[in-house]
C-alpha cells in the first residue's frame, strides 16, 4: 500500500522503515528540512538499533522518501499515519497543537482528493482527540466523516533501544475505529505481524497507552519499595521478586484486574497493613504501598455516593460476605457499605444465602456484633420477595443466584458493583455500574 507518515521523529522513523521493509511505499512528512533531507539521503533521523540499515536499504529500493508537501503526500497515499510529538504542558496536560495543526494541513489536502482516505493516529493522545481531529478535517475540507475519510487510533508500544524488535514482535496490535474500510485497510498493514489484532472502540484505544505506561511505572515503583524493605532486612530482593513472578495464576496474570468494588477478607487488608507497619518500623518510605488502602476506601465511598440519591427508597443489598462462595464477613466492603447506609438513615435489607445469624460463630460473630449488632433485623431469607418489595437492587458479589435473579427484574434501579452481564438485565430497569 501507499502510506504517508506525518512526523519523522522516533515513532515516525521506525514506522517508516519497518512498513517499507514489509513491502509498502512510504512517504515521510515533516516540517524539519534536516529530517526530510536525511530520509531522502537514506539516513535515519534517530539513533536506534537496526533502523540505520533498514532506512538505507529501503531508500535504495525506492520505498521510502520524505517531503514538506502535505498535499503531495496525501494525494499519493491511501493511509496517513500521524506520529507527531505530544509533549506535556507544565500542568501535565498534553500539548496537542502539533496534532491539530496536522489535521488542518490534511484537511486542505483532502479538498482536492478523490477516494476514501484513512488517517491513523499513532501519537500518544487523550480520549476524545480522534473525534476532534475528525471534526477539524470535516469542517476544513468539506468532506464527510466515514464517507470520504475516517480517523482511527492505532497506538504504538515501542521501547527505545528495542523499537524495531518491538515493532515486529508486538504482544498485540490495537486499532480503535468505527469504519469498516478503515479497519480493513489498517489490518492489512499488520497482517504479517504476530500477536493478536484487536479492534475496539476509539476511546478505549486512545486511553490504552496511558494505562499501559502507568502500570509499568507502578510495577517499577512497587518493586523498588519491596526492594527497599528487603534491603533493610538484609534479604535478597531479587530472589524475592523472582519467586513472586513465578506465580502465573495470581501474581502475573489477569486475576484481580477487573475494575469493581473494594477488596476485603481476612488476608489482603491484614497483610497489607502488616507490610506497611514493617516499612514504618524500618524507617522506609513506601508511598505506593501506603496508598493502596486509601484507594480501597475511596472505592467504598464511591458506592455510597452512587446510592446517596436514593434516600427514602427501599434498598436491597445482595451479598454480604467479602466475595461469592464464602460466609467470611471479616473486612467485607459490603458490611461497611451497609453500615454507612444505615448510619445515614437508609432503609436497607440484605440477602446472602451463605450467611445465617444462627450459624455465625467465632470471628464472624464477633465482627458482626461489633459492626452491625442488629444484622438479624436486616437479613432476609426470601430473595424474590426481597427484590419485589425493594426499589434499588445492589449487587455486591458474584453469586450465580444473583445473576439469575436480575434476568427477571422489572422497573428497578440496579447498582452493579461486580460487572454482571449487562445484556441480561431488562431494558426497563435503570442500570448503573460502579465504574463502567
Amino acid at each position: 500500500m501507499n502510506i504517508s507518515i506525518f512526523g519523522l521523529g522516533y515513532v515516525g522513523c521506525v514506522s517508516l522503515g519497518c512498513l517499507a521493509q514489509n513491502g509498502h511505499n512510504v512517504i515521510g512528512v515533516d516540517v524539519s528540512e534536516d529530517k526530510v533531507g536525511q530520509i531522502n539521503s537514506g539516513i535515519a533521523t534517530i539513533v536506534e538499533n537496526e533502523i540505520d540499515d533498514i532506512i538505507a536499504e529501503q531508500h535504495k529500493l525506492g520505498r521510502v522518501s520524505a517531503t514538506h508537501d502535505v498535499k503531495y503526500a496525501v494525494q499519493n497515499s491511501e493511509i496517513s499515519i500521524i506520529a507527531v510529538g505530544t509533549p506535556s504542558t507544565d500542568q501535565g496536560h498534553l500539548n496537542l497543537d502539533y496534532i491539530f495543526a496536522v489535521a488542518e494541513s490534511i484537511a486542505e489536502a483532502l479538498k482536492e482528493k478523490e477516494g476514501f482516505h484513512v488517517i491513523a493516529l499513532r501519537s500518544t493522545i487523550m480520549p476524545g482527540t480522534c473525534e476532534k481531529f475528525a471534526r477539524i478535517i470535516a469542517e476544513k475540507s468539506g468532506k464527510e466523516y466515514n464517507k470520504h475519510f475516517t480517523v482511527a487510533d492505532n497506538p504504538e508500544f515501542l521501547r527505545e533501544g528495542t523499537a524495531v524488535k518491538d515493532y515486529y514482535n508486538p504482544p498485540l496490535t490495537l486499532i480503535g475505529s468505527d469504519s469498516e474500510i478503515g479497519i480493513q485497510k489498517l489490518s492489512q498493514l499488520y497482517n504479517e505481524l504476530p500477536g493478536e489484532l484487536i479492534v475496539t472502540d476509539i476511546k478505549v484505544a486512545e486511553i490504552m497507552k496511558y494505562v499501559n505506561n502507568s502500570y509499568h511505572a507502578l510495577k517499577i515503583s512497587f518493586a523498588n519499595e519491596i526492594g527497599n524493605i528487603c534491603s533493610a532486612l538484609q534479604i535478597d530482593s531479587h530472589e524475592v521478586m523472582e519467586i513472586f513472578c513465578k506465580d502465573k495464576q495470581l501474581n502475573i496474570s489477569p486475576y484481580y484486574f477487573k475494575p469493581g468494588f473494594a477488596y476485603g477478607g481476612s488476608c489482603l487488608p491484614k497483610d497489607l497493613k502488616g507490610l506497611n507497619t514493617l516499612a514504618h518500623d524500618l524507617y522506609i518510605q513506601a508511598p505506593v504501598l501506603e496508598s493502596i488502602d486509601k484507594t480501597n476506601e475511596i472505592q467504598k465511598q464511591r458506592a455510597v455516593s452512587l446510592l446517596s440519591k436514593y434516600f427514602g427508597k427501599k434498598i436491597a443489598v445482595l451479598g454480604l460476605s467479602f466475595k461469592a462462595g464464602t460466609d467470611d464477613l471479616r473486612n467485607s466492603p459490603s458490611v461497611e457499605l451497609v453500615e454507612s447506609l444505615i448510619g445515614r438513615g437508609f432503609d436497607v435489607s440484605i440477602y446472602d444465602q451463605n450467611i445465617s445469624i444462627a450459624k455465625l460463630t467465632g470471628k464472624n460473630k464477633e465482627y458482626i456484633q461489633k459492626r452491625i449488632p442488629h444484622l438479624s433485623n436486616l437479613l432476609q431469607d426470601d430473595l424474590e420477595q426481597l427484590i419485589q418489595k425493594s426499589d434499588v437492587i445492589v449487587i455486591s458479589n458474584r453469586e450465580k443466584q444473583f445473576s439469575d435473579a436480575v434476568k427477571k427484574l422489572s422497573g428497578k434501579v440496579v447498582i452493579d458493583l461486580v460487572r454482571l452481564n449487562v445484556s441480561e438485565i431488562a431494558d426497563n430497569n435503570s442500570y448503573i455500574g460502579i465504574n463502567w
